[in-house]
C-alpha cells in the first residue's frame, strides 16, 4: 500500500512538478524553433549570396551552409539540453566541467584532423579558390577538382590526382585572375635592322588584335629591346589572356611571329664564334723566314 505521508506529499508537491514538466515541454519547442528559425536565416542567406553571383562554386556554398547550420543546431541543442538538467536540478558544471576534459582528450589525439577542419572551413569562408580554379599549393599545381572540409583535392596537367589535406596547406597561389599575363621573349640576330624587325612585329600585332583571337583581352604589344646577347637581339612581348588560355595563346602568338618572320626573310639567330689559328714554320737554311702565321675568322 502506499504510504499516506508520500502521497500527500506528492499530491503537494504536485503543482511543481507540473510547472517543471511545462518548463521543459516549453524549453524544448523553443529550441526546436530557434534551430528551425536558424537554418532558415542561413539557407536564405546563401540563397542570396548565390543569386548575386558571389563565392563562384555551387558546392562551395552548399558545404558552407551545411557546415554552418550544424554547428549552430548542435550549439543550440546543447543550451537547451543543459537548460533542461539544470530546471531538473541536475548539476550542469561538473557535466561541462567533464565534456571540456573529454573534448581536451579527443583535442590532443585528433589535433590534425581538426587543423584540417578548421583550415579548410576559413579556406571555404574566404573563398581562396573554387573548384576548376588552377592552383598552387606547395610544389604541386594542378586544378581543382574537389574541394572539402577536410582535403583538397588537385589534378595536375599529366592527369595524376594529388590528394593535400588542408592542414598542411601554407600558401595557395591561384592562376585564376581575370586576364593572366603572357609574357615571352623573340630574340633576332644583330644584323636583322631593328627598327625594321620592331615594325614588322607591331603590324603582326594590330593585325592580332584586331582578328579577336579567342581567349586574348589585351595586347600582345612589343616592351622593346630587353637585353643584348651574344646571340642576338632580344625584345619583350606582353599580352593577357582568359584563365586557362595563357599557354595555348603564348603558342599561337609564337607561332604567328616565326610565320611573320619567314615571310618577310628575317632569319633566326644562331651562335658564332671567332676562331684565330697560328701556324709557324722552320727552316734549316741561313735564308728565308722562320715563322709565319695567319689568323682566319670562322662563323
Amino acid at each position: 500500500m502506499l504510504n499516506g505521508t508520500a502521497v500527500s506529499g506528492a499530491i503537494a508537491n504536485l503543482p511543481y512538478i507540473v510547472r517543471t514538466l511545462l518548463t521543459v515541454v516549453v524549453i524544448a519547442a523553443v529550441t526546436r524553433i530557434a534551430v528551425r528559425v536558424a537554418s532558415f536565416i542561413i539557407a536564405r542567406f546563401f540563397e542570396r549570396e548565390a543569386a548575386k553571383g558571389r563565392h563562384g562554386d555551387p558546392k562551395r556554398l552548399h558545404t558552407l551552409k551545411n557546415i554552418l547550420s550544424s554547428a549552430v543546431r548542435y550549439l543550440l541543442y546543447f543550451v537547451g539540453a543543459m537548460t533542461v538538467l539544470e530546471r531538473l536540478g541536475v548539476p550542469t558544471s561538473s557535466i561541462i566541467a567533464t565534456a571540456g576534459i573529454g573534448g581536451l582528450a579527443v583535442g590532443f589525439g585528433a589535433q590534425n584532423l581538426v587543423r584540417d577542419v578548421i583550415t579548410g572551413f576559413f579556406i571555404l569562408m574566404e573563398n581562396q579558390y573554387a573548384v576548376g580554379d588552377f592552383v598552387q599549393i606547395g610544389n604541386v599545381s594542378g586544378i581543382v577538382e574537389e574541394m572539402g572540409i577536410r582535403v583538397t583535392k588537385l589534378r595536375d596537367l599529366s592527369g595524376a590526382l594529388h590528394i593535400i589535406p588542408n592542414g598542411l596547406i601554407q600558401q595557395v597561389t591561384n592562376n585564376m585572375g581575370p586576364a593572366m599575363r603572357v609574357l615571352f621573349n623573340v630574340l633576332v640576330s644583330h644584323d636583322e635592322d631593328l627598327d625594321r624587325v620592331l615594325g614588322i612585329l607591331e603590324d603582326l600585332f594590330q593585325e592580332l588584335r584586331e582578328s579577336g583571337m579567342p581567349g586574348l583581352v589585351e595586347g600582345p604589344s612589343l616592351l622593346g629591346v630587353n637585353d643584348l646577347t651574344e646571340t642576338g637581339v632580344v625584345i619583350g612581348v606582353l599580352a593577357r589572356a582568359e584563365p586557362m588560355k595563357q599557354w595555348g595563346l603564348q603558342r599561337e602568338i609564337r607561332g604567328a611571329i616565326l610565320k611573320r618572320f619567314a615571310e618577310e626573310g628575317i632569319t633566326s639567330p644562331y651562335p658564332r664564334q671567332v676562331v684565330v689559328l697560328r701556324h709557324t714554320t722552320e727552316f734549316s737554311g741561313a735564308a728565308g723566314p722562320k715563322d709565319s702565321s695567319f689568323d682566319e675568322e670562322k662563323d
